[in-house]
C-alpha cells in the first residue's frame, strides 16, 4: 500500500543536500503520493518547476510555531503517513507540527551533515524522542550520531549513500565547449561546487600557478554564495597572470558536459560530509583528486579509482603532475571510478533502499 509523503527543506540554498530532497521527491513520486514543501523565493523554490506539488511555507528562526501551525495543516489536508526533512534548522518546526497535528506522521531525518556535540539536554532530547528514524549518508555520520545523541531517545538509524545516475550528455556541447574555452589540447583540472571559501577554489588556482609553465587550465565551476570571496579569486588569477589559465564558468545546468571537460576533478573542501561531486565525477570516468577526509574516504579507494591529498598547495601540485604525466594512470582510474559509480553508487538501487526503509513498519 503506497504511503503519503511530504518532503520538506526551508533551506535558503541550493546544494547537495537540497538536490538529494529534488531526488528523493522525484522516485518516491513512483511510489505513491508525494508533496514537497519549500521557502518561496529561495533558490530551491526557483530550481522546481513542479508548480501543482509544490507547497511555500515560510521559515520563522524566532517563531518556528508560526510555520510549525502551517506545517501541521498540511499534513493534515493531504493526510501524510511520512514527514521526511532533510535541513537540520527545519527540526523544532518539523517536530511541532507533527505534534499540532492530528495525523501524527512518522517522522525522518536525512542527516547531511556532520554532528559535532552532545544533544543530551532537555531541548534536543524533547526533538529527537520524536524523531522515528535518521537516515545518515555515510557510516561516520552514523558513528557520530550514536555518539551524540543518548542512547535512550535515539532514533533508529540507517545508512544509505547518495546515488548517482548515468547522464545522457549531449557530445556535440561538449565539443562546442571544448572549442569556446580553447582546451583542445590543454590538460583539464575542474572544480564543481559552491564558491566559498571553505570549498577551496584557491588551493586549485595556486596550484595552477605553480604549473603555470605547463599546459593546464582549470575550470571554475559553481554560483558564488561568497561574492567577495569570487572577486577575491579573480584578483589573485590577474595579479598572478593566469588569466588564460583559469576560466570561471559560473552556475550551469550543464554539469556533465563541463564535468566531461575536465581530465580530473578536485575535491577541496576541508572535510565533506558525503561528496555528491565526486560521485557525478566517477559516473562521467573522470578521476578524482580529494581531500583525505569524511565522506570521500567511504567512496574513494587512493590510486585504485581516484586520488587523495592533504589540502596543501603543494601535495595538489604533486597529484596534478603525477595525472599530467600519464595518460595511462588517467584511463585506469577513470576506468575503476565508473566502474564504482556505476555498482556500489547506483542512484535506483540506493533510492529504493531509502524507500523500503521509511516506509518499513506501516
Amino acid at each position: 500500500m503506497s504511503k503519503n509523503i511530504l518532503e520538506v527543506s526551508l533551506s535558503p540554498d541550493l546544494g547537495g543536500l537540497e538536490l538529494f530532497m529534488v531526488q528523493c521527491y522525484e522516485y518516491f513520486k513512483q511510489k505513491g503520493n508525494v508533496k514537497i514543501v519549500v521557502a518561496p523565493h529561495k533558490k530551491l523554490d526557483a530550481y522546481l518547476h513542479y508548480e501543482s506539488q509544490k507547497i511555500y511555507v515560510t521559515r520563522n528562526k524566532f517563531f518556528p510555531i508560526i510555520p510549525a501551525l502551517k506545517l501541521a495543516k498540511i499534513i493534515d489536508a493531504y493526510n501524510i503517513d511520512i514527514l521526511h526533512f532533510h535541513w537540520t534548522k527545519d527540526i523544532t518546526t518539523v517536530v511541532l507540527a507533527k505534534l499540532m497535528s492530528k495525523k501524527k506522521p512518522k517522522i525522518i531525518q536525512s542527516r547531511h551533515m556532520t554532528m559535532t556535540r552532545f544533544k543530551d539536554d532537555l531541548y534536543h532530547r524533547w526533538l529527537y524522542k520524536n524523531i522515528d528514524m535518521m537516515h545518515a549518508v555515510t557510516y561516520q555520520v552514523k558513528e557520530q550520531l550514536e555518539k551524540f545523541i543518548p542512547r535512550d531517545i535515539r532514533p533508529k538509524i540507517v545508512v544509505v549513500y547518495s546515488g548517482v545516475k548515468e547522464p545522457t550528455v549531449d557530445l556535440l556541447k561538449i565539443e562546442n565547449l571544448k572549442e569556446k574555452y580553447q582546451l583542445q589540447k590543454s590538460f583539464t583540472v575542474g572544480i564543481v561546487g559552491r564558491i566559498e571559501e571553505k570549498k577551496g577554489q584557491w588551493i586549485v588556482i595556486e596550484a595552477l600557478a605553480k604549473l603555470k609553465k605547463m599546459n593546464i587550465k582549470a575550470l571554475i565551476i559553481g554560483h558564488a554564495m561568497d561574492e567577495k570571496y569570487l572577486e577575491s579569486l579573480k584578483k589573485k588569477v590577474l595579479q598572478m597572470g593566469m588569466e588564460d589559465k583559469i576560466i570561471f564558468i559560473g552556475f550551469t545546468k550543464d554539469v556533465n558536459e563541463h564535468i566531461r571537460l575536465c581530465d580530473v576533478t578536485v575535491l577541496a573542501t576541508p572535510k565533506e560530509t558525503f561528496g555528491l561531486v565526486v560521485i557525478e565525477s566517477m559516473i562521467n570516468a573522470v578521476p578524482v583528486i580529494a581531500t583525505q577526509n569524511g565522506g570521500p574516504l567511504e567512496i574513494i579507494e587512493d590510486g585504485e579509482d581516484g586520488l587523495f591529498f592533504d589540502r596543501s598547495v603543494d601535495d595538489l601540485v604533486q597529484k596534478i603532475q603525477y595525472l599530467y604525466g600519464s595518460r595511462e594512470v588517467i584511463e585506469r582510474l577513470s576506468k575503476n571510478a565508473y566502474k564504482k559509480a556505476k555498482t556500489k553508487f547506483d542512484f535506483d538501487t540506493l533510492l529504493e533502499k531509502l524507500y523500503k526503509s521509511i516506509t518499513k513498519g506501516f
